[in-house]
């Protein structure tokens, strides 16, 4: 499948809101607990929180296929949210997903660079990120992009707590 990139904007919450919750329930059906799945993709990637993301101005890409336009992938940068000492210039990746059938394809790392190129765009200096601490491939990929392990977190997802690790890279 071919894909294209494009800055999202206000009126992309639904598109966002459905990759999201596609890709969240691909990459942690069978680990986490499904009722915490649905509660967690209903109150953090339905539409409007994806609109209150970008009115505070947070920067979103989206991945779409290039036949008919659907959404394949995304990412999400705001405003740092995570327990690392700040600094200067940070901003966070809050979010980074591909659908499973483009795992390998290019696409995973073509957002990444997009990623990047947005954060210095906007005067960032460092990128951070936070990864369930279970989610090898995902750990492996951000240490092929050059981020380094900074720190943990525990994170909620629905009604559990779940231990993350904090990833950072300097742009």
């Amino acid at each position: 499948m071919d894909w294209r990139l494009r800055r999202a904007g206000e009126g992309d919450g639904a598109r966002l809101s459905l990759v999201a919750g596609a890709t969240f329930l691909e990459a942690f059906a069978g680990v986490l607990d499904g009722q915490d799945i649905v509660v967690h993709v209903r109150e953090q990637s339905g539409p409007p929180a994806f609109l209150r993301y970008l009115a505070a101005g947070a920067i979103a890409t989206l991945a779409e296929a290039v036949s008919g336009g659907a959404p394949v992938g995304y990412t999400l940068l705001t405003t740092p949210d995570l327990p690392v000492e700040p600094r200067d210039g940070d901003i966070e990746l809050k979010r980074i997903y591909v659908l499973a059938p483009l795992h390998g394809s290019g696409l995973g790392p073509a957002l990444m660079a997009r990623a990047i190129d947005d954060s210095r765009g906007a005067g960032h200096r460092r990128l951070l990120l936070g990864v369930y601490g279970g989610n090898a491939r995902a750990q492996r990929f951000y240490a092929k992009q050059g981020f380094a392990v900074v720190g943990t977190r525990r994170f909620l997802v629905g009604a559990t707590w779940h231990d993350d690790l904090i990833f950072a890279r300097d742009l």
